[in-house]
């Protein structure tokens, strides 16, 4: 595995971007490289789980999570103490993967799935640095990987290798990984939903309401290309829907107009849904740095866990 050095603070967001994050070898680095280079940037940032100020030192008991010994002071005074951080608080983050046909497509050098792929690994990666528990479900129209969560050891790599063999499948049914998960996890967490959501609103916060009633905190990341959001067309094409297999022929006018009303609405109703059930939304351009979306589940995970 090849090491990550230091960086200086632009070349740090240098690695975020998802043309560099595709030059690397393989997912693990992606992910050990995109956390390093958001840490380094962050610098003294106040958000929650990044303060160097201790939350607690006092003296261990039965029961403490032996990760959280000083050994240091151990190692000098053979007497064990605890000591944490505020960004230690242990709990569960499930990440629930789209990995259906339309994810498949990028006008640019990073598809939407590859710019999932990222996003997963790096949150799971930055899951695992605040010790908690990490677990995955990859779908299409059925489950097509699932990893219970762990904070075990070695357990991390297994979830990193599910998502990097995540191609795209066929169409999409999002109450087939929210059943899943209301039937296999149990205990309160974090769930990441990655998907374009090209859906009916309503119907697919009617799915994944129950997490939310059942105490899970949720956030979903609505990845989109440029292309998608603000397509630039010179002369009529016929577009093929990658799952359905139908197709139209749009003008550039309707493209420029039209259709930048119906996205915008899709999205807002989107948002809007989310709201309205508690449940966070983040739009994400996939041509841009994961800086935001990064930062955006920071600010979720400080939020929901004081």
């Amino acid at each position: 595995m090849a090491a990550v050095t230091a960086t200086a603070p632009g070349a740090a967001y240098d690695l975020l971007r998802p043309e560099v994050l595709a030059s690397l070898s393989n997912l693990e680095l992606v992910a050990r490289a995109a956390v390093h280079g958001f840490l380094n940037g962050l610098h003294r940032s106040p958000l929650f789980g990044f303060s160097q100020e201790f939350a607690e030192y006092r003296a261990y008991a039965e029961g403490d999570d032996p990760r959280f010994v000083d050994w240091n002071v151990y190692a000098r005074t053979e007497r064990t103490y605890i000591k944490r951080y505020l960004g230690e608080t242990n709990t569960r983050l499930v990440i629930l993967l789209d990995a259906s046909a339309s994810m498949g497509y990028g006008s640019g050098s990073v598809t939407k799935l590859q710019y999932a792929k990222f996003l997963a690994a790096t949150l799971a990666y930055l899951a695992s640095k605040q010790h908690d528990a990490v677990g995955l479900i990859v779908f299409d129209e059925q489950v097509r990987e699932h990893r219970p969560p762990s904070s075990r050891v070695g357990k991390l790599s297994g979830v990193l290798h599910a998502i990097d063999r995540a191609e795209p499948g066929v169409g999409t049914d999002l109450r087939v990984p929210f059943e899943t998960f209301r039937q296999f996890e149990r205990g309160r967490g974090l769930v990441v939903v990655i998907s374009d959501f090209y859906c009916v609103p309503e119907a697919m916060i009617k799915g994944v309401q129950p997490l939310a009633y059942q105490g899970q905190d949720v956030v979903l990341f609505q990845l989109l290309d440029p292309q998608e959001l603000q397509p630039q067309m010179r002369e009529s094409a016929l577009l093929e829907d990658m799952e359905t297999g139908e197709a139209m022929e749009v003008s550039p006018i309707f493209m420029r107009s039209r259709y930048r009303e119906r996205i915008g609405e899709h999205i807002g109703d989107l948002e809007e849904c989310a709201a309205g059930a508690g449940i966070d939304h983040e739009l994400v351009n996939i041509s841009e740095s994961l800086e935001g979306a990064l930062r955006d589940y920071l600010l979720f995970r400080q939020r929901r866990l004081r």
